[in-house]
């Protein structure tokens, strides 16, 4: 049996790796930099007065996807290379103050943006002026701009469409960002979030040994762990630094299916392979089933967004491999509820039985507003247990919080006990830590018992 003395031995090797990359690293990233680029209101000027000329194109008749057909079949390919030129280096300097500003997401077009660009700075939507004002079809001119020609033909026949797109900083830094185009009035909105040059190291999550033996390929070989929270809460960063950890520290095969690729990792000691839903494989359901016979370790599985991945996720999990996967959901209780919810209720109890079989860690997290006025991550850690396992066998998973409060042993907590720690560490707010609870009466009784 491995002791934790050997784990710790292990991960304090992985993070030596990344002091030694750290030391080779190339100087400090373009977002800590205080100061904007000189040349944006040029870059501004230039671009805005090559969307007013192209606008005047666009007939007045047209609305709708009519008017997005236009621009992308009929205007946007007459416009010269050095004109597109223009264009990509106004959305390119959107994106480079992004960085500057240390904002999460950027989000333009259709009615809702007021004519403007705005970022999502440490949780609060705002408006950056400097970068200009533009009308409605302008922004449709520019969003369509970065968009491939399959990507176009997608968002015309689904309104929406999921993208990755890569740009290099005017200090020649590549940044890779998550995007998704989609139709609001009849016009397109664009966000992009920001995606990590590089993995957060897996130190910096505080977990227990055991949970970290349950992420560690070295130590578990099987089994389904989850990783939940809302949109924007850090799953795929969590993701990210637990492929790190097992790269940097084991030989294997690691495949990664997500929609769309977000960070990609060197492969180090292991082989990983990254495969983008729509680009490389059809769908998560399909990637999955593909993914058995290409011979892996472990299987990352982007999102169980519809049933079909998630009975995918329990078979290759229930097969021997590793999963790892994430949930829109806020807790390890809601996790398990949503997962067999998901199945008909004649499945019901046989799915119960399988997820009791092969899920060992359910991670719940979210990012909360502190003090300094940054964020910090709180989480609710479960780790499978024989006490656990009967309750989601015997249909009584609400005796199952309960069981995370007192599992500290485990490397267990609840998110109350998470943010009532830090309460006590006076990161956060006593209203704060109420906000983020998931029961407020038990973080109430929390606080007051201190």
């Amino acid at each position: 049996m491995s002791t934790n003395w050997q784990f710790e031995a292990e991960a304090k090797k992985a993070l030596d790796i990344e002091k030694k990359e750290e030391k080779a690293a190339p100087p400090e990233p373009l977002e800590r930099k205080k100061t904007p680029n000189a040349e944006i209101p040029k870059i501004v000027e230039n671009g805005k007065k090559l969307l007013e000329h192209l606008k005047k194109q666009v007939p007045s008749s047209l609305f709708s996807v009519d008017k997005e057909q236009f621009i992308g079949h009929t205007l946007l390919p007459k416009v010269s290379d050095q004109h597109k030129l223009i264009l990509r280096n106004l959305i390119n300097t959107f994106l480079e103050e992004m960085r500057r500003l240390g904002a999460s997401d950027i989000d333009l077009g259709g009615m809702g943006s007021q004519k403007k660009v705005w970022f999502r700075i440490h949780g609060d939507k705002k408006p950056l002026e400097i970068l200009g004002n533009y009308e409605i079809t302008e922004f449709d001119i520019l969003i369509q701009s970065i968009l491939l020609a399959s990507q176009l033909e997608d968002l015309y026949e689904r309104r929406n469409v999921d993208f990755s797109y890569t740009f290099s900083s005017s200090e020649r830094q590549l940044y890779r960002n998550r995007a998704n185009v989609a139709f609001d009035l009849n016009a397109l909105s664009l966000n992009m979030r920001a995606i990590e040059t590089r993995a957060r190291r897996f130190d910096q999550y505080g977990f227990h040994p055991h949970v970290a033996k349950n992420l560690h390929l070295k130590y578990t070989k099987e089994g389904l762990i989850l990783v939940t929270g809302i949109t924007g809460s850090g799953k795929s960063t969590t993701l990210d630094a637990i492929v790190e950890l097992n790269n940097q520290t084991v030989p294997a095969h690691v495949i990664i299916i997500a929609s769309p690729v977000e960070f990609v990792h060197t492969p180090k000691r292991c082989i990983i392979r990254h495969r983008e839903v729509g680009r490389d494989t059809t769908s998560f359901k399909q990637g999955t089933i593909e993914a058995l016979r290409q011979d892996p370790d472990i299987i990352i599985i982007g999102e169980m967004r519809d049933p079909d991945t998630i009975m995918s996720a329990l078979e290759v999990a229930d097969s021997g491999h590793k999963v790892f996967s994430t949930l829109h959901t806020s807790s390890a209780v809601e996790s398990i509820d949503r997962i067999i919810a998901e199945v008909p209720t004649t499945e019901q109890d046989r799915i119960r039985n399988r997820l009791a079989d092969v899920l060992r860690v359910v991670m719940s997290q979210k990012l909360v507003q502190t003090i300094a006025g940054d964020r910090v991550m709180a989480k609710e850690v479960m780790v499978m247990t024989p006490s656990i396992r009967a309750a989601i066998k015997n249909n009584n998973v609400n005796e199952i919080y309960q069981m995370i409060s007192e599992g500290h042993q485990w490397g267990m907590n609840t998110i109350e006990q998470d943010l009532a720690r830090l309460y006590f560490e006076r990161r956060i707010t006593k209203e704060t830590a109420i906000n983020y609870a998931n029961n407020k009466r038990r973080m109430q009784q929390l606080l007051k018992m201190a």
